[in-house]
């Protein structure tokens, strides 16, 4: 009988040009008797000369190339059918004149926004009413209401994305984490149909 061995890809790893992936990096293995060698197979080599950002592997390739070496073992795949490689270039230094401006134009956007939103529904008007109800008296800057007013809406970003700068207030994630992780899962999935679109154009142009 062939010893089983149990595979699991890895949904996402990151890698550097010129970098060899070994069996180890893009796959959890399960199975009896020592693994160590096995893990050690190389998978492929990036090419440092390669312009491409992301690399799919499919999870045949991986068993393709354990059964090159071990054609006596029972391969399953248990988990992903593809692990993407995500290749790191060089890291380079942020430019502050840059992250300084989109920092102002956030800023400004942000304020203009707010104040459109206050304009449309006559925030200033609103005031002027609570006041007229709970004091009785007309006054056209209410700033006794408006002061707590805008500290409040500080306060309810703040509360509202879970962070006070690099701090975290709770263990959930925040809104913007969310449209984050939601955003990479889509281009994940997007590169996974990609390669199998050019897979099988390739397929089937073998064929014709």
């Amino acid at each position: 009988m062939r010893e089983i061995l149990y595979l699991r890809l890895k949904k996402k790893i990151q890698a550097k040009p010129g970098e060899q992936i070994q069996v180890k990096d893009v796959c959890q293995m399960s199975g009896q008797g020592s693994l160590d060698e096995i893990l050690q197979l190389p998978v492929l080599e990036i090419n440092p000369k390669n312009s491409e950002s992301f690399i799919v592997i499919d999870a045949l390739d991986v068993i393709q190339t354990i059964n090159l070496s071990y054609p006596e073992l029972d391969l399953r795949n248990m988990g992903e059918g593809h692990a993407i490689i995500e290749i790191q270039s060089q890291e380079r230094n942020p430019n502050w004149f840059y992250v300084s401006l989109v920092w102002l134009l956030l800023f400004i956007g942000s304020g203009l926004a707010i104040m459109n939103f206050h304009m449309d529904v006559s925030m200033n008007e609103v005031h002027q009413r609570l006041t007229y109800l709970l004091t009785g008296e007309q006054i056209q800057q209410p700033l006794w209401l408006q002061i707590p007013y805008s500290i409040g809406i500080g306060l309810g970003m703040i509360l509202f994305f879970n962070h006070l700068f690099k701090k975290r207030f709770n263990e959930e994630p925040s809104p913007m984490e969310l449209e984050m992780f939601t955003y990479q899962e889509t281009i994940d999935q997007f590169l996974i149909n990609d390669e199998k679109k050019k897979v099988k154009e390739e397929t089937d142009g073998s064929l014709h």
